[in-house]
Formats: structure tokens, C-alpha cells, sequence
């Protein structure tokens, strides 16, 4: 734990239940697996996207971003927090589009409130009040992956940990801006509509990615939509709500694991096969487990074997 604050995972499941549980009405979050204008249209009205990426442990802070530019001034006229605490960078994201979509999203009274309340504070308190915000919080962490072995406690992070970072990209008031809560200011990728936001996001993401290693491949894009269930029912069609409402239902479900870790019961399991075998007798029990690592030494031996097969055909082409 951080703060109080437990890592969640970039699910589009885990964030629309997010934000529902936070009072929003009518947003879904849908995984992008193709980075093309096409495909992010196809999800439209969107509101905004929340990229994943390793972030540079090692790389200096410097006064100028690596693309596109600080608005400091956009700072005062648009919900922008700053990250005053570890692993509330995901529904940092989220909520810095969706504070800054009043116009086009029905927030609900909590995320309204805590709107107007930091309307007036700076980047660094508005972050702070997010922090400290108990209902947020709760929300987010009730999200969590459940598990005994997870030590969240706080350190500084090295040039060796594998850190991730969210960051939100979405269009206000007629700029495209990147919200990122380590940065200073919003920046701003130039001018950019609602309309046209997949034509002008595209590019900025390629950019962003292609300052890694080609064979990185460690990153996640979530579209912020309106919920697909709407456009269904005003078009009468019956498949597509369907379809809607079944990707719900295995969201609820895969949440609902998500609570629980089943170390107990597979602890609990694993003594029952063991005890049975011991009453069948000493001498069962041994073969069976001569007999399970019989099994293990052969999967592995495969594995080897297959491993070394397709280098082998990697060297004939």
C-alpha cells in the first residue's frame, strides 16, 4: 500500500465500473489493440484516452517537454492536478478528462462537488485533495487485486524497477492536451476539436512511442466513450445491446475476483490431495509424487525442445 492507495490495472472493466461507482453516468472504457485514427473513431463520441507506459525512472526532469509545450495559463482555466502520491495515477488520469467534460458527461454530485471545491486551489492542492479524498480512494482501491504477497510500501524508485505511469489525452477548449500529474502544466499538441481528436491524438501517442526501443512493446491505450448501450437502444439494435450487456456481465465477474485471492482455498486444496494420498499408504503417496515429477521433467523437456526447434528454423530462413 502507498498513501492508502493500491495499484489497479489498465482494464477497461476496472475503469467503467470506476467511474460509475463514483456517480459518472454513461461513460465506457474500451482497450485499443490498433493505434490508428480508424479504429479510435469508430468508438466516437470519445472523450479522451488513457495511455500506459513505462516511464524513465532515469530520465532528468527539463523545462521544456520532449513534444509539444507547457501551458501554464491552461493550468488555471481546466482541472489539472498534480501527483502528490504513488498509484493514484490511473484515476488521476481518468478524472482528468472526465472534470474536464462537465459539458458533455453527467459527473454525478460527489465528482461535481469535489470539482467546485478545488476549483480555485493550484495544481499541488488540487492533487493533495485528491489524495486525501476518502470516497475516491475507496473507490479506486476497492479495485485492487487482491493479494498476501503484494508489499506496496513506498521507496524510490531505480533505473532497474519496471515503473508504469497513466496519463490522460483529450481535447479542451479547442487544444489537445496531455494531462500528466509528474508535469508542471497541461501540455498543449495544438489545436484540436472533439470531432477530430483521433486524427490528432494518433500521431502525438506514435511519437511518444517511438522514443522507446523498438522492441518494447509494454503499453496500453484506453478509450473514455459514451456508454456503446446508448447508441444501441436509439438504433433499435438488439445485437449490439446484447453484446454490450455480456461484456458487463463478465466485467462484474472478472472485478469480482479481483477481490479475492484464492492462496487459502489452493493452500486448502493442495492438503486435501495430499492427505487423501497418504491414507491410500506410504508407498502411494511416494509414487504419485515420483509420478508428478515425472510429468513436470517431460513438459519441460518439451518446452526445450520446441524452444529449440524454432531457433533452428530461425537460423535456416
Amino acid at each position: 500500500m502507498s498513501g492508502g492507495w493500491n495499484t489497479i490495472e489498465s482494464d477497461a472493466g476496472v475503469f467503467t465500473y470506476l467511474v460509475e461507482n463514483l456517480g459518472v453516468k454513461d461513460v465506457q472504457f474500451e482497450e485499443l489493440i490498433a493505434l490508428d485514427a480508424d479504429t479510435l473513431r469508430q468508438q466516437s463520441p470519445v472523450y479522451g484516452v488513457i495511455f500506459l507506459f513505462k516511464y524513465p525512472t532515469g530520465e532528468k526532469p527539463t523545462d521544456v517537454p520532449q513534444d509539444g509545450s507547457f501551458d501554464f495559463e491552461a493550468a488555471e482555466s481546466m482541472f489539472f492536478a498534480g501527483q502528490t502520491i504513488q498509484n493514484a495515477c490511473g484515476t488521476q488520469a481518468l478524472l482528468s478528462v472526465l472534470l474536464n467534460k462537465e459539458a458533455e458527461i453527467n459527473l454525478g454530485a460527489p465528482l461535481k462537488d469535489f470539482k467546485d471545491f478545488t476549483g480555485a486551489f493550484p495544481s499541488d492542492l488540487r492533487g493533495e485533495a485528491l489524495s486525501n479524498s476518502e470516497l475516491i480512494r475507496d473507490v479506486h482501491n476497492s479495485f485492487a487485486r487482491s493479494s498476501p504477497f503484494i508489499d506496496e510500501t513506498q521507496r524510490t524508485a531505480t533505473e532497474d524497477d519496471d515503473v508504469y505511469h497513466f496519463i490522460a489525452y483529450t481535447p479542451i477548449k479547442g487544444q489537445l492536451y496531455e494531462l500528466d500529474g509528474l508535469q508542471p502544466a497541461p501540455i498543449a499538441h495544438g489545436a484540436c476539436t472533439l470531432d477530430d481528436f483521433p486524427d490528432k491524438v494518433i500521431p502525438v501517442l506514435q511519437r511518444r512511442i517511438e522514443r522507446y526501443p523498438a522492441h518494447e512493446i509494454r503499453f496500453n491505450l484506453l478509450a473514455m466513450v459514451r456508454d456503446p448501450r446508448i447508441r444501441a437502444r436509439e438504433l433499435g439494435d438488439q445485437q449490439l445491446l446484447y453484446q454490450e450487456e455480456q461484456k458487463r456481465t463478465a466485467w462484474q465477474w472478472e472485478n469480482a475476483l479481483r477481490r479475492h485471492n484464492f492462496v487459502g482455498f489452493a493452500s486448502e486444496v493442495l492438503k486435501g490431495v495430499v492427505r487423501a494420498k497418504l491414507r491410500e499408504g506410504p508407498a502411494a503417496y511416494e509414487q504419485w509424487v515420483e509420478e508428478a515429477k515425472a510429468r513436470t521433467k517431460a513438459r519441460r523437456d518439451e518446452g526445450k525442445a520446441q524452444k529449440g526447434a524454432m531457433a533452428g528454423e530461425e537460423v535456416a530462413r
